[in-house]
């Protein structure tokens, strides 16, 4: 692929990973945060938590492609992933293991309702997206 296309995936997929977290933020909203800064919905947390994961896998396999590797198969298992981008680089390895456990474990299946647990998975997951942020051209 020429540079030009990869920018393009870039960008395309890039804008697509942050739609999805813009959503997940709204959702978020929508739970509603009372005086102890826990979420109000435990159902609402859940869903904001899989819009993010969602927009970081979107990242995560155009991370893969930019880098010449292919992105893991149907199943999409968090192992898969580690897998591969371990191949590439070691630390964003250990950041989406550790993402994996604050934003997909605690958010979507356990629908942890601290405030300050669900940021510091959104904060871990924009880190991962921002790996993909394409450069700016003028």
């Amino acid at each position: 692929m020429s540079q030009e296309e990869l920018q393009k995936i870039k960008q395309k997929n890039y804008a697509e990973a942050i739609r999805y977290m813009e959503k997940a933020k709204k959702t978020l909203e929508k739970a509603g945060l009372d005086e102890d800064n826990y979420y109000n919905s435990c159902r609402k947390v859940r869903r904001a938590c899989k819009k993010a994961h969602h927009g970081v896998l979107i990242a995560l396999d155009t991370y893969l492609l930019l880098n010449g590797m292919e992105k893991p198969k149907v199943s999409k298992k968090v192992d898969d992933y580690i897998c591969q981008i371990g191949k590439i680089d070691k630390q964003l390895c250990k950041d989406l293991d550790n993402l994996y456990h604050t934003l997909y474990m605690l958010g979507c299946h356990d629908g942890i309702q601290s405030a300050r647990i669900v940021e510091i998975g959104f904060d871990e997951a924009y880190e991962v997206i921002d790996k993909i942020k394409p450069t700016q051209t003028v």
